[in-house]
């Protein structure tokens, strides 16, 4: 019997081939699809925000708007404020005074009619009170006008003794806030250790007294202009006095600017001291003398 033939080997299996791996690359950002807002930056986010809360307040009822101090530093936790950077603002905010900004030409060629000066100092508000009370009249010879939880206004001492003590300038004080209209302090507790202090001075009366001043002095100057004329002196005479009491006018009414200047150096002065520990308590003799409406160096 004829051999068969055997079947054709079958090809060996080739292994399956896998892909060469290739190196990982680092991508760039992907760039902001179009239409798509791009980032905002930390100032941009802030102004957002800001007029987010504008418009949210503008909105909302009244009484929602209300929220109590531990509220507000339950907020600021959540955002990641410290405590005691809210205490600090909310000390600030309870000290403001809403003064109106002067931005006529009075302010501006005269001076103002206020000056304020605040700062964060140690101590407790009442010990803090009683220190300036005793400054305010023994130093600037006022006396107490209005005493509030958290405010002190005085007001300037009447009397031929102190006007002496000014003029003769006694104790050698200065008595820079002397003439006001009215001196306040507001002050607000911090935390345990800290208030903010808030001195307030009204110039208003000290400014009006230098524009009448410099008032009479061009219209005494003017008169007398009128009379010379009246009686036939020619004009080349008369017309100076009218120039000279524009003059001495226009300066009696700009030396309200150093006694603006005099009272601000005044309030930060006092603002010094009492940062740096230098304004004592008023002793028991200075007690008993206030309580007697007497003060004396």
């Amino acid at each position: 019997m004829a051999d068969e033939p055997k079947p054709a080997p079958l090809p060996a299996s080739t292994p399956a081939t896998t892909p060469a791996t290739t190196p990982a690359t680092t991508t760039a950002p992907a760039a902001v699809p179009p239409g798509v807002p791009a980032p905002l930056e930390r100032a941009a986010l802030e102004r957002v925000l800001a007029r987010a809360a504008e418009l949210q307040a503008a909105e909302a009822d009244p009484g929602e708007l209300t929220l109590t101090e531990a509220q507000i530093l339950d907020v600021g936790s959540e955002v990641g404020i410290p405590a005691k950077h809210l205490r600090q603002a909310l000390a600030e905010e309870r000290s403001r005074v809403e003064v109106p900004v002067e931005r006529g030409r009075v302010a501006a060629l005269f001076g103002a009619a206020t000056v304020f000066a605040s700062r964060t100092v140690r101590g407790t508000p009442a010990l803090i009170f009683e220190k300036l009370d005793d400054a305010m009249q023994r130093e600037e010879s006022l006396r107490v006008k209005r005493r509030f939880a958290d405010r002190i206004a005085w007001e300037p001492r009447g009397g031929m003794a102190t006007e002496f003590r000014r003029i003769m300038n006694v104790g050698g004080h200065g008595y820079r806030l002397a003439r006001a209209q009215e001196v306040s302090a507001t002050v607000i507790a911090v935390d345990a250790e800290r208030s903010i202090v808030r001195l307030d001075a009204s110039l208003a009366n000290v400014r009006a007294q230098r524009l009448a001043g410099g008032s009479a002095v061009v219209v005494i100057g003017g008169a007398f202009t009128g009379i010379l004329l009246a009686l036939g002196v020619m004009a080349a005479v008369a017309v100076p006095p009218v120039a000279a009491g524009l003059v001495a006018g226009y300066f009696v009414a700009r030396s309200h600017g150093p006694q603006v200047a005099g009272a601000q150096l005044a309030l930060e002065q006092m603002l010094d001291r009492l940062e740096r520990g230098e304004m004592q308590r008023p002793s028991l003799l200075s007690a008993i003398t206030a309580s007697a409406g007497l003060r004396w160096p």
